[in-house]
């Protein structure tokens, strides 16, 4: 399986959708169809066994790529019917460094009236059937539709009746773009053109912050978020395709190169800005301007799938988690590849009375907006991401361990300062800790232990025996996540993960991520924000979430099915009288595994 579809909510059967891209009939790409699943609570899901939408028309002989979801009939009706448009695919290949053939890709419509469980496509398909003839495009596919309230405002028209839709792609030589349609809400099926929304050029990279934002874009979604100050900032999310590589092969410890598969250069962005509008060829289009922009996430998450969730009013975005670094020989042995990530809440999250970040000068971090106040200091506002407060409902039969505040050691092999651990025996846990970071922190993290070992107990506290039988026993198999403050960079190394397996790609997780210092409203003091981590593992994957906005998603494939625990560490860059504190840890082991039902 690969990206999700179709996210949304069914007022009329209080009824949580989603779709994904799914090969019924093996686990390589190819036949593309969709699967189907339905939630009451976006926890527990019934996922249907037989695809919900095939490759059985003349128009998307190819596939049924990705599409959205609307919660009414064509007419915008809320009478009980939904709606999907789709990317009808009747010709492959499809790649942006192949030559477009016109038609290739096009837009249709398919409906059900029974809540989600059989769809009929529309007898008109495909309602577009192919991309704007004067524009030689990459690709053009990928619909989005929503109200746009800001966009309808910039082109003076009354928001109510219409709806847009975009379709991502890009213009050969030029950009990657999105391309903007007005739709009449009273009609899904008329879609008049606009225009491309946005010229960012090719491979555009402002900052490492900011990410590369490629020469076509895939699967993206816009929407309008409101900070802290209710103002208005929108928003597109969208994958890019075409990145220029981020390092060369990856290397074993040894410096051997390794015969590992390698990713695509591909990345999950997103730009934040305002809409405008311009004359062209006299006639009023939009145009968004950018002002700042960053990566949703910053591993193997992609093809992002947004909606807005009108029982909680927040946006909810689920991604397509890769299954890349597996060669072919495992993942046949593995006999199933990909996974949705966990749906997560994006949102702008905003800071206050903001001094400085750790090393680099505010404004040089392209991903936020850096605004001036009236205390000399600064509100900055980039976007956030958190996992849904919903799925601590897996937590309900684990078993939870907590850590009270505890000094690290300043170094990795003090062998006079126990390791501070938490012990965790299955292969699905959350965690969630906090650290103050010394100004002198050198490196600080987490260990994840992949293979039993021996234990023991310090006081109050559970330890990890330092004695060299003990560390190499309970953590030969480990991966380690490590926030540099130095660098402002967060890694998630994983060549330790499985030795065993050599030709399982385990090239670091790299990310951008620093700590602001703000001024105390109260006392006048400058304090620096602790580091916050959570993490959630589940037998494969890992999604970690560091300070609700930096979020890397990766696959580890150790060879034990159990762990042995999580250990906290900090290294300091020369030796002082001042420690990093791991100010409080607490681990949920043994998630739920019971909410997903095949029916």
């Amino acid at each position: 399986m690969n990206d999700p579809c179709a996210p949304g909510y069914d007022p009329s059967t209080k009824a949580y959708h989603v779709a994904f891209q799914w090969n019924p009939k093996g686990n390589d790409w190819g036949d593309i169809a969709w699967g189907h699943a339905t939630s009451h609570d976006m926890v527990s899901w019934r996922v249907s066994p037989t695809p919900c939408l095939t490759p059985d028309t003349c128009y998307d002989r190819c596939g049924v790529f990705t599409g959205c979801y609307r919660p009414t009939d064509i007419s915008g009706e809320m009478n009980g019917t939904l709606s999907y448009l789709y990317t009808s695919v009747n010709q492959l290949p499809i790649h942006y460094t192949l030559p477009y053939a016109q038609g290739c890709e096009s837009l249709s419509l398919a409906t059900s009236r029974d809540g989600g469980k059989t769809w009929e496509k529309h007898l008109s398909n495909p309602i577009l059937p192919t991309c704007p003839a004067d524009i030689q495009v990459t690709g053009w596919r990928d619909p989005f539709v929503a109200p746009w309230p800001s966009l309808s405002k910039s082109l003076g028209c009354p928001s109510q009746e219409y709806l847009y839709g975009c379709l991502s792609g890009g213009i050969v030589g030029k950009t990657p773009t999105l391309f903007l349609y007005s739709i009449s809400a009273k009609d899904l099926s008329q879609w008049a053109y606009l225009g491309p929304l946005l010229d960012v050029g090719l491979n555009r990279h402002i900052s490492r912050w900011s990410g590369d934002l490629g020469v076509n874009w895939e699967a993206a979604s816009f929407m309008t978020l409101l900070d802290d100050d209710e103002e208005s900032i929108d928003v597109l999310i969208m994958g890019a395709e075409g990145c220029k590589p981020k390092s060369a092969t990856p290397r074993n410890p040894r410096n051997e190169q390794l015969e590992a598969p390698s990713r695509i250069d591909r990345s999950q962005t997103w730009l934040a800005g305002k809409l405008d509008s311009c004359l062209r060829g006299g006639n009023l289009v939009p145009q968004m301007r950018p002002d700042f922009g960053g990566v949703v996430d910053h591993g193997c998450f992609y093809a992002a799938a947004t909606f807005w969730d009108p029982l909680d009013k927040v946006r909810i975005i689920w991604g397509w988690i890769t299954e890349e670094d597996l060669p072919d020989r495992l993942r046949f042995r593995q006999n199933w590849s990909g996974l949705l990530s966990l749906p997560r809440v994006i949102r702008m999250q905003t800071t206050r009375r903001v001094l400085r970040a750790r090393s680099s000068s505010l404004n040089s971090i392209t991903s936020l907006l850096v605004q001036p106040d009236e205390h000399e200091t600064f509100t900055i506002k980039t976007l956030g991401s958190l996992p849904d407060c919903r799925l601590e409902r897996y937590r309900e039969t684990s078993h939870v361990r907590c850590l009270p505040q505890s000094i690290l050691s300043a170094s990795p092999v003090d062998l006079f300062c126990p390791y501070i651990y938490l012990d965790a025996t299955t292969s699905q846990w959350e965690l969630e800790c906090e650290f103050t970071v010394n100004a002198n922190c050198k490196a600080i993290g987490i260990i994840i232990g992949h293979s039993p070992g021996k234990k023991g107990s310090f006081g109050s506290l559970q330890v990890l025996l330092n004695h060299s039988n003990g560390v190499i026993a309970d953590y030969k198999a480990r991966t380690t996540l490590s926030f540099y403050p130095e660098s402002e960079t967060f890694v998630v190394d994983r060549h330790q993960t499985n030795e065993a397996e050599t030709k399982i790609n385990t090239r670091p997780e790299i990310a951008p991520h620093t700590l602001f210092t703000s001024l105390d409203p109260v006392t006048g003091q400058a304090i620096e924000e602790k580091l916050r981590i959570r993490c959630w593992f589940d037998t494969s994957v890992l999604e970690i979430f560091i300070n609700e906005r930096t979020t890397i998603s990766t696959r580890i494939y150790p060879s034990s099915s159990e762990c042995s625990g999580v250990r906290f560490f900090a290294e300091a860059l020369e030796t002082d009288d001042q420690f990093s504190v791991l100010e409080k840890a607490i681990i949920w082991d043994g998630l739920r595994r019971d909410m997903i039902t095949i029916a």
